[in-house]
């Protein structure tokens, strides 16, 4: 049995503590020793790995924690509140207008203006002007003050969904994002509390420790005061294990991670690809605009951007593709469709931004992309993300088109069969009908992970005319548009994506081996 010098002072004061009757978790620890989380938790791993306190309930709990969104708006309102009393008092405005106002982003004010026209609260009038339904004042008025209780009382700590009445909870998950996403009010955690007890051992332990006269205080380090003081001559320094191994120097190598990029080039350029690249900076316009996404638009919310700071815009946006794209939007220009039938913001779509999505480059290879051609890029994405094991702010995609006169989707399906099962090394892959405002039909990829389970690799389909041509493209073009960091998640045989960068030469000299 270990004495109290092979125990740290934070186990030597949880075994002091407690008896074998009570129930210890990293909540309890803090409340009664004054431990932090990170130091509650390392108490009770390290006991529980040398068998002096065993784990006896797991609960999962759903939390919702307030946001920074959230925290703005119980000051200054939701977006659907601002917009209602704007309305109020100003009368009919266009959403333009809305955002300028406001100041709010276009995105947000076409997302908060679909939420509020579906409940009924705001409707369009005949000159495309947002303007309040009647009684709709009324009717948000109560959901309006539930959301305020709600964020009131998630200021003080977290909302536990199993502890909120069935209306609280249903509007507290429509308004959460599990990640947090930008405009989100509450970020939904999912959590598990875990309760421990003192082991037979764990007991015997610590009645040697109340034999001994242990008390868990132990000084760390020498100072100049306790010399000064003579208090040295009594502390109780910790020991210093000098048989601890010293680091090993490790030779430099490839890093694993680069060489499965690598390897994806040269599968895909061996198969006739030309790789195309651009810019970390783009503006609105092939972010978002030239693939017929709309500008004041909940679609847009799939990517919660980062704006440039300065300058804000770019100078121009290329022509003729600016009038050509803007005309599509308006009122479909020469492809056959209606378009969307809003004006489009010519100064919007100059806005600068770090690319959300890598079809941004598929876009722009367009206009100058020869018949038939097959087209690819390895390229760096940034979205406001919260980062978890499947989940990175800045990440690879794989992006591609084809374009071909006998194109189809089958020819589709057989090359996103081929990235998962020869680069993502999947054993089992389904498609998934999806959505994009830029293909139909719309087709998602995803691989079952032996660890993580089924997740999605990517979204694909065939792009919509309003995509191809105004940018001078008349065939069909397939795109994808493919998580890399996943595919070699999957392939490296790894368990978090966050393990592809770590700092750490020995976890990548023991990825190097797999």
């Amino acid at each position: 049995m270990p004495s109290d010098r092979e125990l740290h002072p934070l186990e030597i004061k949880v075994l002091l503590r407690y008896g074998a009757a009570d129930a210890l978790g990293t909540a309890r620890l803090a409340a009664d020793l004054g431990y932090n989380t990170g130091q509650s938790g390392q108490a009770l791993s390290w006991l529980a790995a040398k068998g002096y306190v065993a784990e006896t309930a797991r609960v999962p709990r759903v939390l919702f924690e307030i946001t920074d969104f959230g925290r703005e708006c119980i000051q200054k309102g939701t977006f659907e509140q601002r917009i209602v009393d704007l309305l109020e008092s100003a009368g009919a405005l266009a959403l333009p207008e809305l955002s300028r106002r406001l100041g709010i982003e276009a995105k947000d004010v076409g997302s908060a203006f679909g939420g509020l026209s579906k409940d009924k609260v705001l409707a369009m009038d005949a000159e495309k002007r947002a303007t309040i339904a009647p009684g709709g004042k009324e009717a948000l008025a109560p959901r309006q003050a539930a959301v305020q209780a709600l964020l009131k009382k998630a200021q003080a700590e977290p909302l536990d969904e199993a502890a909120l009445a069935a209306a609280d909870r249903e509007l507290a998950a429509s308004q959460a994002k599990k990640r947090g996403a930008a405009g989100s009010l509450f970020r939904l955690v999912e959590r598990e509390d875990v309760t421990y007890a003192l082991t037979p051992d764990g007991v015997a332990a610590a009645a040697k420790l109340h034999l001994s006269g242990a008390t868990g205080e132990e000084t760390g380090a020498l100072t100049v005061e306790m010399l000064k003081t003579g208090s040295w001559k009594t502390a109780q320094f910790r020991r210093y294990n000098i048989d601890v191994p010293p680091t090993r120097v490790l030779v430099g190598r490839r890093n694993p991670y680069c060489t499965f990029l690598e390897m994806l080039k040269n599968k895909l350029a061996s198969l006739g690809f030309e790789e195309f690249d651009g810019p970390l900076v783009e503006t609105e316009f092939w972010n978002g605009d030239a693939l017929f996404m709309p500008q004041f638009h909940s679609a847009r919310d799939i990517h919660d951007v980062y704006y440039i700071k300065d300058p804000t815009h770019a100078k121009q946006i290329e022509q003729p593709w600016l009038d050509q794209v803007a005309a599509t939007h308006e009122n479909g220009w020469k492809t056959g469709s209606r378009g969307w039938q809003y004006t489009f913001d010519r100064d919007f779509t100059r806005r600068l931004i770090l690319r959300s999505q890598g079809t941004v480059l598929s876009a722009k290879t367009l206009p100058h992309a020869r018949v038939p051609g097959k087209y690819f890029g390895v390229v760096r994405c940034f979205r406001y993300d919260q980062v978890d094991a499947t989940h990175l702010a800045d990440f690879y995609q794989t992006e591609g088109i084809v374009l071909g006169e006998e194109v189809n989707l089958r020819t589709l399906l057989g090359l996103l069969k081929m990235f998962a099962e020869e680069v993502a090394m999947a054993k089992e892959v389904k498609y998934v009908p999806g959505f994009f405002p830029f293909t139909e039909p719309s087709v998602e990829v995803h691989i079952k992970h032996p660890t993580l389970g089924w997740f999605e690799l990517g979204g694909s389909g065939i792009f919509r005319p309003e995509v191809t041509e105004p940018l001078g493209i008349k065939v069909p073009v397939l795109a994808w548009g493919l998580g890399i960091d996943r595919m070699a998640l999957s392939s490296m045989g790894l368990h978090d994506i966050r393990e592809l960068f770590t700092n750490s030469i020995e976890d990548v000299r023991a990825r190097r081996s797999r």
